[in-house]
């Protein structure tokens, strides 16, 4: 395996290689040494299909940026607090509701025009840059054209098309095209690293689709394999009209308890520390006015953590319909004997059943109502809606 840092890219040999020699160089610009031309520039694009480790990336390559010894050693206070997120010159733009607005990008840029204070380099990193708004991708244009002597900036997106990221981003902006880790990789780094029992990591890593985020949380979560189990009964399970409305609830409720579940700790985490830092837990005269301060702020803060709740819902929505999809392409693949590898090995009996059952046309419907339910939900129709549309479809074929 990869040392240092980089073994936290599983499958990604192409893209260590290129990062490595960028860091090499950007040690030599700080150190006053003439690096390769090209060979580090002041901002990158990583993209790549989900699971393939865009923000893994990014969080990599600024570790490996601030590694004293300047490769990456994994070791050094640098690496150490980078990877962790603790680095005070390492700021990462994660969007918690459904965009990254204008006046957070402008924030960002002001701060990120600064030198280093305990650093080698000033590095930011957003994730999900597909989710800029119109005005944000001005505001960090602007930045990226005229970049501050020692920042970098780190764009994830899933991929260069101007959907995605606008063209005059792209352009200045030096690409790092990550690829879909093989089953074989990914079953490696989950025992080797992670400590999973062997066979557990290769069941994980052979049903996760490539995504090593989801295969770890598949090989140590008992709840994400029962949703997975939930979410996979639902195909053969629609026997009678009431069975539509019971699984679209059910697809419902396993959103909404997996955003309750990530969302409650650290809620009420983020409430406490905000009326402590503004003074609406005291007592005594004078108080009053720092208590509707702290309600009020209190009040916003709420309303930034729905958006999140609302965003994590729709997450794990969109992971639900890609596992429905996955087995709807997997009875496709069953009957017209391709000999491909299926997306759900381990359903291979329920898959074989469907195939029995369904026409090649009536298999496809199917998964069109699928993909037509998360693009729907992805141009805001509220959840339900969409749900009980493509179940009404999945069942009638």
């Amino acid at each position: 395996m990869t040392s240092g840092v980089w073994s936290q890219l599983v499958g990604q040999e192409p893209a260590v290689e290129v990062l490595s020699a960028a860091a090499a160089a950007a040690a030599k610009i700080v150190d006053g040494e003439t690096a390769a031309a090209g060979a580090m520039t002041h901002a990158w694009l990583f993209t790549g299909p989900p699971g393939s480790g865009r923000s893994v990336s990014a969080r990599t390559f600024a570790a490996a940026l601030q590694c004293i010894a300047g490769v990456g050693c994994g070791e050094c206070p640098g690496c150490r607090t980078a990877l962790s997120g603790t680095h005070a010159d390492v700021r990462l733009v994660v969007p918690e509701g459904l965009s990254i607005s204008v006046a957070e990008m402008r924030a960002l840029v002001q701060a990120a025009a600064r030198r280093p204070t305990t650093g080698r380099w000033q590095v930011v990193i957003i994730e999900d840059a597909d989710r800029l708004t119109e005005g944000a991708a001005n505001a960090l244009l602007k930045a990226v054209e005229e970049p501050p002597e020692r920042t970098v900036f780190l764009l994830c997106a899933p991929s260069d098309h101007p959907e995605d990221v606008s063209v005059t981003i792209r352009s200045r902006c030096r690409l790092v095209n990550l690829r879909t880790p093989t089953a074989a990789a990914i079953a490696r780094v989950l025992a080797e690293r992670d400590g999973v029992p062997p066979d557990r990591a290769e069941w994980a890593a052979s049903v996760c689709g490539g995504h090593v985020g989801r295969a770890r949380r598949l090989a140590t979560d008992e709840n994400a394999r029962e949703r997975r189990e939930s979410v996979l009964r639902i195909p053969l399970g629609l026997r009678t009209p009431s069975d539509v409305f019971t699984c679209a609830d059910g697809l419902i409720k396993v959103a909404e308890a997996d955003a309750t579940e990530e969302s409650k700790v650290r809620d009420e985490s983020e409430k406490s520390e905000l009326r402590t830092a503004m003074g609406g837990d005291a007592t005594g005269r004078g108080v009053a006015g720092a208590k509707r301060a702290a309600e009020a702020a209190v009040k916003a803060l709420e309303k930034k953590q729905k958006s999140r709740a609302t965003r994590t819902q729709r997450n794990t929505l969109d992971l639900a319909l890609i596992d429905l999809a996955g087995f709807y392409r997997d009875v496709l693949v069953t009957l017209s004997r391709s000999g491909a590898s299926l997306t759900h090995p381990d359903r291979a009996n329920d898959i074989t059943a469907a195939a029995r059952q369904w026409s090649p046309e009536s298999t496809l419907r199917r998964l069109e109502a699928v993909l037509e339910c998360r693009d729907a939900i992805e141009w805001n129709v509220k959840p339900r809606i969409a749900i009980e549309a493509m179940v009404t479809t999945l069942r009638q074929g």
